[in-house]
């Protein structure tokens, strides 16, 4: 335990200690507070609207959901984002190492390849969380001045959290089989665009097959998440998509220790 808090730790802080991240959740801050300014502008355009037809008709207006109309588009934009910037975080996980040889002196320590593996992800994820809650700025607005569904705000969290667990996984996955930081962003891109796209093939095909690039899709698992409705089946999905990816990330570093 004390070697993952110690990777964890050295990792963590290499984040902090070069532009990548102040970039990654200035570019992931201002990404989402533009969607939120507009929908929230197309919010009030609509209720004022709303208004002025109830007046001209002298009926009360009708009620409008916020959770609807702003809530649920936002972290479906929030989901989007992520397919760009996860790339970016997990990028130098294990490709810096194998380019300044550092992962090499790692593999000759008392450390074990899951200790490593599970202390570089933690570290990502970690980054990729405060990114996540830094937005909660923007519901914590139309608390304060709406009246929205809060358990249906707290719930979608959940789902943008366990769909970070999935991405980083399969970014330190693909980061451990290259030492090149562009190739391994754009493998990781390449590999989330795919997931997104997938369950669009089940509107080409039936049976099994249908079902099968469904469940796939990393998409199909956040929309009930998005919409308040917690599955745990979903969340399943999340953690079987993050295990797999860092026990192939482990066999991947791990057939390195054997050949060095």
């Amino acid at each position: 335990m004390n070697n993952i808090i110690t990777i964890f730790n050295r990792e963590f802080k290499s984040y902090f200690s070069s532009p990548i991240a102040y970039v990654v959740i200035g570019l992931f801050l201002v990404l989402t507070g533009v969607f939120f300014y507009l929908l929230t502008s197309s919010f009030l355009q609509y209720a004022a609207n709303l208004q002025w037809q109830a007046a001209r008709m002298r009926q009360p207006a009708p009620p409008v959901n916020v959770n609807h109309m702003i809530i649920r588009p936002l972290f479906s934009n929030i989901s989007v984002i992520t397919l760009f910037v996860v790339p970016m975080i997990t990028m130098r996980s294990f490709s810096d190492d194998k380019k300044t040889g550092t992962l090499e002196l790692l593999l000759t320590s008392p450390v074990t390849t899951t200790h490593i593996v599970i202390g570089k992800f933690l570290a990502a994820f970690a980054l990729y969380v405060i990114m996540a809650l830094l937005t909660w700025v923007y519901p914590l607005v139309i608390i304060l001045f709406g009246d929205p569904d809060i358990l249906p705000v707290a719930i979608a969290y959940i789902g943008i959290i366990g769909m970070g667990a999935a991405s980083v996984g399969i970014g330190v996955w693909i980061s451990s089989m290259t030492e090149n930081q562009i190739i391994s962003a754009m493998g990781t891109f390449v590999a989330l665009l795919f997931l997104w796209l997938v369950g669009w093939f089940a509107n080409f095909s039936s049976g099994a097959m249908s079902g099968f690039f469904q469940y796939l899709s990393i998409v199909e698992h956040f929309e009930d998440f998005s919409k308040g409705i917690f599955d745990t089946g979903h969340l399943m999905y999340y953690v079987s998509i993050c295990g797999i990816t860092l026990f192939l990330a482990h066999q991947s570093i791990e057939s390195l220790r054997w050949r060095s």
